[in-house]
């Protein structure tokens, strides 16, 4: 959950995505289900924490104001990570880059939320693992 709360901080402090162009551009959606929290929702549909934050501002921080069948943004056209890693005890940046074939650089520019040190991860974080990296628009309003 803190993972979750770092990510949505990021993406609301960036000033990104508004409700109305997440859901234009989107690329996929999801219904939230009872019982859903943003973690769980992340691992299931191939998003990383920070890509659900980004494109979905609505969610609060905690992530505690979903409601069963809201519908959500998963990526956005063009900007859209679905090669993901689950983070368990013991992943340190260095081992999921490694597992995944890629540099710590792309998982790092991949997830904006990790800090350069990659102290700030948790478990039950997703992180996108893509090889290449994502060009998500951190400028937009």
């Amino acid at each position: 959950m803190l993972a979750f709360i770092h990510a949505a901080l990021v993406a609301a402090a960036a000033g990104i995505y508004s409700v109305a162009r997440a859901q234009t551009d989107c690329d996929r959606f999801f219904t939230v289900q009872a019982g859903d929290d943003c973690n769980a929702i992340s691992a299931a549909q191939n998003v990383s924490t920070f890509q659900l934050a980004l494109v979905n501002p609505q969610i609060d921080p905690l992530c505690d104001n979903l409601f069963v069948g809201e519908q959500l943004c998963l990526g956005i056209t063009g900007q859209d990570c679905e090669t993901v890693h689950v983070v368990q005890a013991g992943d340190s940046c260095t081992s999921i880059a490694d597992a995944a074939g890629i540099s710590v650089s792309t998982l790092l520019s991949n997830n904006l939320n990790v800090n350069p040190i990659c102290t700030n991860i948790g478990i039950g974080e997703v992180l996108c693992t893509a090889n290449v990296t994502i060009p998500y628009d951190v400028t937009s309003a």
